[in-house]
């Protein structure tokens, strides 16, 4: 039996917010017509429990830019140039343009603020002379790894502690949540 997390007695008394009966009370949204109340009242549970576990990420997301003293994107940067480092590869700046999905030219911008605030080091890149080799300095790695590295990797114990099957089921649930609520062609959310 797996025991509550430390927000467990926050799902029990936050606002209905992710009540199915509260948001939707027509079934609008959500046709539950074939669902015993208590199976209802379960699913709300889950959708509670995804509320506050997003909740939480916010919540360290917000510490760990704070701590760091840098903005989302400079972060995902140097988690990418972490990995990077870990696995013995050249991260260059078009390979960083791409895990971020953002134009060269940002690419270019958030480089200047990293080296200006010595998170990293531009060098010629080994093999490919037009290319540049992007790297963390020690400093800012091992800081990351020893503060918000280490809180982030606490996520790897809720795995941990389920068993094979259990992990099977979560991984589905999510997989499949993913797939209901990825945006694929609905036109309120097209760029404009």
């Amino acid at each position: 039996m797996i025991s509550p997390g430390p927000d467990a007695a926050h799902l029990e008394t936050s606002p209905p917010i992710y009540d199915v009966d509260a948001s939707d009370p027509r079934g609008t949204l959500v046709d539950r017509s074939g669902m015993a109340a208590e199976e209802v009242a379960q699913v709300t549970r889950v959708m509670a429990a995804l509320g506050a576990l997003r909740e939480a990420e916010q919540r360290l997301s917000e510490a760990s830019r704070r701590y760091m003293k840098l903005n989302e994107t400079d972060m995902r940067a140097l988690h990418f140039l972490i990995v990077c480092s870990n696995r013995g590869t050249i991260a260059t700046p078009g390979a960083i343009a791409q895990h971020l999905n953002i134009s060269s030219a940002s690419t270019t911008k958030l480089l200047d603020r990293l080296e200006k605030g010595a998170h990293i080091v531009r060098s010629p890149h080994p093999t490919d002379r037009r290319a540049l080799a992007i790297t963390i300095t020690p400093e800012t790695y091992e800081a990351a790894m020893e503060t918000v590295g280490r809180q982030q990797a606490k996520r790897f114990y809720s795995g941990a502690r389920l068993n094979s099957d259990e992990r099977e089921v979560v991984i589905r649930f999510l997989e499949d949540m993913t797939r209901e609520i990825a945006i694929t062609d609905e036109l309120w959310a097209r760029e404009e």
